[in-house]
């Protein structure tokens, strides 16, 4: 049986990147258009990325599978745990949306998803993970253990594998 739980370690920046802009694309609809049926994707999606990585989330097929195979560039691998950590900001932002419009907080919903916007635009056009500065300095304090993340606390093994 193939392995449904984890997340792939490390990510294609691109692959994230196109992730993001598709988040992008869908809490900007729902923060202009108020329909509530576009968070069931976007909510559905950052919960599967952080459970499975890829697998069950159409989106992240979609850019991992179709979209950042055709783009010639040389792509660049980071390190996983950050991405995830990154996914499920998400996944809690998400689901805080929807719960908000359940209970018609409509307007707080629409906040909290346009503040999704927000971080997810800053990865998708500036390639800035705000989850993973996030991580970088939970890493710093104590917070989140070195050993969840080798690769972040040696960035000159990154570095050389890119040259």
């Amino acid at each position: 049986m193939p392995k449904v739980f984890g997340f792939p370690n490390p990510v294609n920046e691109t692959s994230a990147r196109i992730v993001a802009t598709g988040a992008v694309v869908m809490s900007v609809l729902f923060v202009a258009t108020g329909n509530p049926w576009v968070l069931v994707p976007l909510t559905y999606g950052f919960i599967a990325r952080v459970l499975t990585g890829p697998l069950l989330s159409p989106l992240g097929r979609i850019a991992t599978e179709v979209i950042t195979p055709r783009i010639k560039r040389v792509h660049v691998l980071v390190a996983g745990p950050p991405k995830r950590f990154a996914q499920g900001i998400g996944a809690v932002f998400s689901v805080t949306g929807s719960a908000l419009w359940l209970f018609d907080m409509h307007t707080a919903s629409r906040v909290v998803i346009g503040m999704l916007a927000c971080a997810a635009s800053l990865e998708a056009f500036v390639g800035f993970c705000l989850g993973c500065a996030i991580f970088s300095r939970l890493m710093r304090w104590g917070v989140i253990p070195e050993s969840i993340c080798e690769d972040c606390n040696n960035i000159s093994a990154r570095l050389n594998a890119a040259q």
